[in-house]
């Protein structure tokens, strides 16, 4: 029984697994949309859209748990200066997975991961 477990595991040790989701919310939040497998686009919207509710505060404190989370100040610039305050009267919900056609390779479900 899953009780109280939460996250996927997505067959990666613990390591792999947060440097997985740490690049992908890096990729999103620079390139504002990605693609890439359903399981990974439902994990890491969590992820990202703490990050920006984070950001809607602008302070020096704000910035550093967000270089903290993603290790970039490029990123935590973006998420300050042009993320937060697009979102500002907004309570969450800034993602959008989209559901497209699966991999050929594997036929694994694919979803395109974007900002409202």
């Amino acid at each position: 029984m899953r009780h109280r477990k939460k996250g996927r595991k997505l067959g990666r040790k613990i390591g792999h697994r947060k440097a997985l989701f740490k690049n992908l919310a890096k990729s999103l939040i620079l390139y504002e949309k990605i693609k890439t497998t359903e399981a990974k686009a439902k994990e890491i919207r969590g992820l990202v859209e703490r990050i920006i509710t984070i950001g809607k505060k602008n302070d020096l404190t704000s910035r550093r748990l967000i270089i903290k989370r993603l290790g970039d100040e490029v990123v935590a610039k973006k998420v300050l200066e042009d993320l937060s305050p697009k979102y500002k009267e907004r309570n969450g919900g800034y993602l959008r997975i989209i559901k497209i056609e699966s991999r050929p390779g594997d036929r694994a479900k694919m979803a395109r991961i974007e900002f409202v």
